[in-house]
């Protein structure tokens, strides 16, 4: 791949970022809908650091937050006394997840008739908080979770099991809020940004809520792919397709794609989702970015005039510290060791060989995945 290419697709996936970044987001919503300072905040998902920067500085120094978020997502970040942060597990729950279930059940729960709750939530929110019904262990979750994870569910299948077993999910969590008010900020990591669906539901409204409420979808999937579009237009770049349809198998999605792209005119093809991967017994090491990547580089081999990337918005593509990676004419330039990579579903080994990963770190943000394919004349 040449670098003006690479460079250009880099550019327009981190403008897609920049515009729906948790901070951002939910200053610009609070700019936008002004809400009453809260007595709470429950920040939860991979998004929820970020979220939390965007909040007024006195909201972030004084007012009680737990904040529960992905493994080393917090880092050596400042907060204050008034703050109790946890990091937990994603895609697979552990007992850390349990604990922050706990921890925000008693936060809730303990809320006082005049209290204001604020709930920041972006996707992961399903993994890292957790409730579990009585007799269930979290082995069965984590046994669970894999399972559907490698038989290819996508989310909402994931959701439905998920609020089966949980005493929390499907708006239970706010079941037992007894204050004034809730307030939700979400970042949409679901088809059709449903704040039920969102996390499992964690935040979403009961059916009998004793508490105004109001939720708010402040970033999503679409709003990322306009930036995208708009920044795409300035460059002189014509945007054939602008869809969010990567809600198969990535076999299936890639097919699709590819044939939007060898068919289509040139220009620029950008997709949004998230697609599906059903994993072998011993799975390797990779993603489902990766996984689609490597899919379309099959399609693509040997054409000197396309070129692209598929990555994570949040930063992460399954197990590894990749985003995604880039793909052009030769990144199945060995089809042998590709074919391999894919059956195994290894592709992180392979594309990282080929320097064809994209590692980026964490996003501040999670509205599923982007994939960017340029076609030249």
């Amino acid at each position: 791949m040449c670098e003006t290419d690479r460079t250009t697709l880099s550019s327009l996936f981190h403008c897609g970022v920049r515009a729906v970044k948790g901070d951002e987001a939910v200053r610009a919503s609070l700019d936008d809908h002004r809400i009453e300072r809260p007595t709470k905040i429950l920040a939860a998902g991979k998004a929820a650091l970020a979220m939390f920067k965007g909040l007024p500085d006195d909201w972030q120094s004084d007012v009680p937050t737990l904040l529960v978020t992905k493994n080393n997502h917090v880092g050596d970040t400042h907060l204050g006394e008034n703050v109790l942060p946890i990091e937990a597990a994603h895609p697979v729950p552990d007992e850390e997840s349990l604990r922050a279930g706990e921890h925000a059940v008693a936060f809730v729960h303990t809320s006082k008739r005049e209290d204001r709750l604020l709930i920041l939530l972006s996707g992961g929110a399903s993994s890292l908080v957790e409730r579990l019904k009585p007799g269930i262990k979290v082995e069965e979750l984590i046994y669970l979770t894999k399972e559907a994870l490698g038989e290819g569910a996508d989310i909402a299948e994931i959701n439905r099991h998920r609020r089966e077993i949980s005493t929390i999910k499907g708006a239970k969590l706010l079941d037992g809020f007894g204050g004034a008010r809730v307030d939700v900020l979400a970042i949409s990591d679901v088809c059709g940004d449903d704040i039920g669906v969102i996390g499992s539901g964690l935040a979403g409204r009961p059916t009998r809520a004793g508490f105004d409420y109001s939720s708010r979808i402040v970033a999503s999937n679409s709003i990322a792919r306009g930036a995208v579009a708009r920044d795409a237009a300035t460059r002189g770049l014509n945007v054939v397709i602008n869809a969010e349809t990567m809600y198969a198998d990535v076999g299936e999605v890639a097919a699709c794609i590819a044939r939007d792209v060898n068919t289509g005119p040139c220009g620029l093809y950008l997709y949004g989702g998230e697609p599906t991967v059903v994993l072998p017994k011993s799975p390797g090491l990779g993603g489902r970015n990766q996984a689609l990547a490597l899919e379309l580089a099959r399609y693509f081999r040997k054409r000197g005039d396309i070129a692209g990337l598929v990555a994570g918005t949040d930063g992460t593509d399954g197990p590894t510290d990749a985003a995604g990676a880039f793909l052009d004419g030769d990144t199945f330039s060995d089809p042998v060791d590709a074919g391999e990579a894919l059956r195994k579903a290894n592709a992180a080994p392979y594309l990282s060989k080929i320097g064809d990963q994209i590692i980026t770190g964490p996003t501040g943000t999670n509205v599923m995945d982007l994939a960017i394919i340029l076609k030249h004349a």
